[in-house]
């Protein structure tokens, strides 16, 4: 990784070439929205945005072709965050703006990839009823909602505000490495919302999930913020108890494939919201190191 970002910042050319190789990509469309994240956060906004036009040909290509808008959204996306994180220099405020990223991945979607999102829904509606039919033979009579275009809409946007933010970190990842090594470490370990922030888009995500199913998915949207900021008090948390990378694993495996982890991770958020466990960990290792 560190071989790649050193070529990123070699040169404009560099940056470019893997910018555009990677925007027109389902499989590599996070690498080139992290190149463009770096370069705006090392160079400027000038460099990163001349980086986001050319990506966009090909990103915008491959959209006109499949009908999903998913690659645009993310370069679009990434670079937006990079912007924010590079204005206020908050890691939590570019965070935080993957609520506004996903809504608006969200809504695009709903105007521009309409047919797209009514293949997705006759793809899963088959595969629910295949499920039933095999539910059936073995004498177990089980009815599935199936999904709407506003469902699927609201899940993709989730997930297009998930893969920008995580391309973000990884920009911000190299340029640590590159220019302020341990860096990365502390501030993800620090990060944060504000308590206010955290409250209020918790509260509205639970109301979200609690409606009906054609709008429960834009949750997810709301949800983003707040699983990042759970991991990264689970990564503050291993490190203060000095737990090896397998108790990391063990914690994303958990959060994977059991949804009562996740409702945890939330709870745990929250309650940090108000408490700021942080603060008193590295408080404690700032008192046992003296």
């Amino acid at each position: 990784m560190r071989g790649l970002a050193e070529f990123i910042m070699r040169g404009r050319w560099q940056a470019l070439a893997v910018a555009v190789l990677g925007a027109g990509s389902l499989l590599f469309g996070w690498l080139s929205a992290a190149a463009v994240a770096l370069v705006t956060l090392r160079k400027g906004i000038g460099d990163g945005g001349w980086l986001v036009f050319w990506a966009l040909l090909p990103a915008g290509l491959a959209a006109w072709m499949s009908g999903d808008i998913g690659s645009v959204v993310l370069l679009l996306g990434t670079f937006s965050l990079a912007v924010v994180l590079r204005v206020t220099v908050s890691l939590a405020m570019a965070v935080l703006a993957s609520v506004v990223l996903g809504a608006a991945g969200g809504a695009s979607l709903l105007l521009f990839s309409g047919e797209f999102l009514e293949q997705l829904v006759l793809i899963f509606s088959e595969l629910i009823g295949n499920l039933e039919a095999s539910l059936a033979e073995g004498g177990e009579v089980l009815t599935l909602d199936r999904p709407t275009p506003s469902q699927v809409a609201g899940i993709l946007a989730a997930g297009n505000a998930v893969t920008a933010v995580l391309s973000l970190l990884l920009a911000r990842y190299w340029q640590a490495l590159l220019y302020n090594p341990g860096g990365f470490k502390a501030e993800f370990h620090r990060l944060r919302l504000p308590a206010g922030a955290t409250l209020g888009i918790g509260c509205v995500a639970v109301v979200i999930w609690l409606q009906a199913p054609w709008i429960s998915g834009w949750a997810l949207v709301w949800a983003v913020p707040l699983m990042f900021v759970g991991f990264a008090l689970a990564h503050a948390w291993v490190a203060k108890t000095h737990r090896g990378s397998g108790s990391l694993v063990l914690f994303y495996v958990m959060w994977l494939f059991f949804d009562p982890a996740k409702g945890l991770l939330m709870g745990l958020v929250m309650a940090d919201a108000l408490l700021d466990f942080r603060r008193r960990w590295f408080a404690e290792s700032t008192d046992s190191e003296a």
